[in-house]
């Protein structure tokens, strides 16, 4: 039996813009499709209203994530990226706000409860702080931790680290220590790369020629030779055991087995 749904199987993206931005044209800044998406940036002091109109006048009913980015070269280097969902539509958009460190965003609790937690990861993630969420604690980082891993500028190995002290049984938090002398790596960037060649560079250059013959200048090079055929005609090993001459003769082959029970 044949289910019908009302959520259209492929959803499209045409006219949508359109009439989204018009509805929350008091806000926009800017929409445009990108990769199949419909991304729509708005001012940040009226997120959660754009996502309120979005919700209930546009049928995008549900809050699937709460992402951040940082651009440190920005202003304002933070972006926090709503992803909504339409069910009966069975489509998405996304919409963006900008945002910096001391600056408030608007939380969005009071129109999907997941956001608590949502928001709790970007603000543990990346610092961003959201105005009026009820539980705004870290939620993936360890109590006391300094910092905001997803940081462009956080260092790749942290503030602190963690060791089981013997002396004290317990977990001990100390300050990073690079115990290697002269940690200089950079020559293995992928960013910046070496200023010499790496092992597998020369793969880089194209494919090689193997129309023309590859040829020696004279014989010795190629290892062939009255020398090369006298050494692989001396046996590198001794032989085994059975190939050694006894002057006796080999036994004979023995009897055949029987096919009842050896018998």
């Amino acid at each position: 039996m044949a289910v019908l749904h009302s959520a259209p199987k492929y959803a499209s993206n045409e006219g949508v813009i359109e009439v989204l931005s018009e509805s929350i044209s008091v806000w926009l800044i800017e929409a445009h499709e990108a990769h199949g998406e419909l991304i729509f940036r708005v001012q940040r002091d009226a997120v959660a209203r754009v996502l309120e109109i979005l919700r209930d006048d546009h049928a995008y009913q549900q809050l699937m994530e709460i992402a951040g980015a940082d651009y440190p070269s920005r202003p304002e280097r933070f972006e926090v990226v709503y992803m909504l969902q339409s069910l009966t539509k069975n489509h998405r958009v996304m919409v963006k706000c900008s945002a910096s460190e001391d600056t408030l965003v608007p939380t969005v609790t009071t129109l999907w409860p997941n956001a608590g937690w949502l928001e709790r990861e970007v603000f543990d993630m990346f610092g961003v702080t959201f105005a009026g969420n009820p539980d705004l604690r870290r939620i993936l980082t360890d109590y006391g931790f300094e910092g905001h891993p997803f940081r462009k500028d956080f260092p790749m190995t942290g503030y602190t680290e963690l060791r089981y002290s013997e002396e004290e049984k317990r977990v001990v938090y100390e300050p990073v220590e690079l115990a290697q002398e002269m940690r200089s790596f950079d020559f293995l960037s992928p960013w910046e790369g070496a200023d010499y060649e790496l092992p597998g560079d020369e793969k880089s250059r194209g494919a090689p020629n193997v129309a023309d013959p590859k040829t020696t200048e004279k014989p010795a090079d190629t290892g062939d030779g009255a020398k090369a055929d006298a050494a692989a005609s001396k046996p590198v090993s001794p032989g085994s055991p059975d190939q050694k001459d006894t002057g006796k003769d080999a036994p004979p082959a023995p009897e055949p087995t029987a096919k009842e029970g050896g018998r």
